[in-house]
């Protein structure tokens, strides 16, 4: 298969996980050694980046996922609709028409979708 999904082996929760025991050791620390207050003030603010990353994760693989699969529609659509060309339907562009209106791209004015 040329448009084989790949699939990470990041798992965000762990992530999530090892990033709230390393804000603990550091904030530990910062209390320990007072004098490098800086130090662990930027260590803090570097792992702060992390659940806003996260999020950034999640929600783009949830994009992706739903592009994957309009995409697979889309392909089926077209499937289809040669098939049905091939076949000698009245309309073989009905499947392709009404898989675009499915995804929204049903909007012209003219009909012509």
């Amino acid at each position: 298969m040329t448009n084989k999904p790949h699939h990470t082996s990041i798992d965000l929760q762990e992530v999530t996980t090892r990033n709230n025991d390393a804000r603990a050791i550091v904030a530990g620390f910062a209390q320990a050694t007072p004098t490098l207050a800086d130090i662990w003030r930027y260590v803090q603010t570097a792992l702060a980046d992390t659940p806003p990353l996260v999020e950034e994760v999640i929600g783009l693989r949830a994009e992706l996922t739903s592009t994957r699969l309009n995409r697979a529609n889309l392909v089926a659509a077209i499937r289809a609709t040669i098939n049905a060309h091939h076949d000698g339907e009245d309309d073989p562009l009905s499947y392709l028409r009404d898989e675009l209106l499915t995804q929204g791209y049903g909007d012209d004015p003219w009909g012509r979708i």
